[in-house]
């Protein structure tokens, strides 16, 4: 399956796309490749943010802003990591039966899953700016993720 068929249906069936993934069996490079997707679109969602506080400011460029954004994005990759294995430890502690792997790739997966609203969210921060258009965008992105990665958890933890 494409990743975009599994974003629409992480939002419906969140527990089918991650018990794929893990009938594949371990493949880190498809775990990071997931990660690594959600970090780049994570960062272009951020480019219309910067370009608006850019002619805000009366600066010459972009180029600055979106260097900054790259490096604090690439800076999250151990924080992903760290939190799937902490979620694997609570899962564990719970009576969870998984694995340290289906714990990355329930997180990995949910947050794949979530990144159209990352793109709304930028959009809304970019075009509106602070209002109550981007917390409640905000808000949904957090709920949406926590929704499909605790499902997601669930099923990799049977």
């Amino acid at each position: 399956m494409s990743v975009t068929t599994d974003i629409l249906e992480s939002w419906r069936r969140p527990r089918v796309v991650v018990r794929r993934h893990l009938s594949r069996g371990v493949s880190e490079p498809f775990a990071f490749s997931l990660l690594f997707v959600f970090l780049l679109i994570t960062f272009v969602s951020q480019w219309p943010q910067v370009a608006r506080e850019t002619a805000l400011e009366a600066r010459a460029s972009v180029l600055p802003g979106m260097l900054g954004v790259a490096l604090a994005v690439l800076a999250t990759l151990p924080i992903w990591y760290g939190l799937a294995a902490l979620s694997r430890l609570v899962a564990r502690a719970l009576g969870g039966k998984g694995s340290w792997y289906g714990a990355r790739m329930a997180l990995f997966s949910a947050c794949v899953g979530i990144t159209p609203m990352i793109l709304l969210q930028g959009l809304v921060a970019g075009m509106i700016g602070p209002g109550p258009a981007l917390t409640s965008v905000q808000v949904v992105v957090g709920v949406g993720l926590l929704y499909m990665w605790i499902n997601m958890l669930i099923e990799a933890e049977r």
